[in-house]
């Protein structure tokens, strides 16, 4: 049947996610799930697919708009966003504050 994997949302990029899918397949399939190698093999063709996605996010204005949206509102970390654990960690340090003292 071959190898059904979607298209990169970049066309230019295609050639280099299709190696990428190819090694990445292979790797999993005959290495990790059989305990024959833990080390992704394919690292250099996940940085070539990776680069030339950056370029076309650039080309196509995208790239400021996904700076743009991780500024208003950050990834969060452990379900947190980076002001609720701020706000936390200054909680617990009055907390234990305030232990301390007593």
């Amino acid at each position: 049947m071959g190898n059904l994997m979607s298209a990169s949302f970049a066309p230019e990029c295609n050639k280099a996610k299709a190696k990428y899918d190819e090694c990445f397949n292979e790797w999993y399939s005959e290495k990790f799930l059989k305990g024959k190698g833990l080390y992704n093999e394919c690292e250099d063709l996940w940085e070539e697919y990776k680069e030339c996605l950056g370029k076309a996010l650039t080309t196509r204005g995208i790239q400021n708009m996904l700076d743009k949206s991780r500024e208003d509102t950050p990834f969060e970390v452990g379900g947190r966003t980076k002001e609720e654990l701020e706000e936390l960690q200054t909680q617990q340090n009055s907390e234990s504050s305030g232990t301390a003292k007593k």
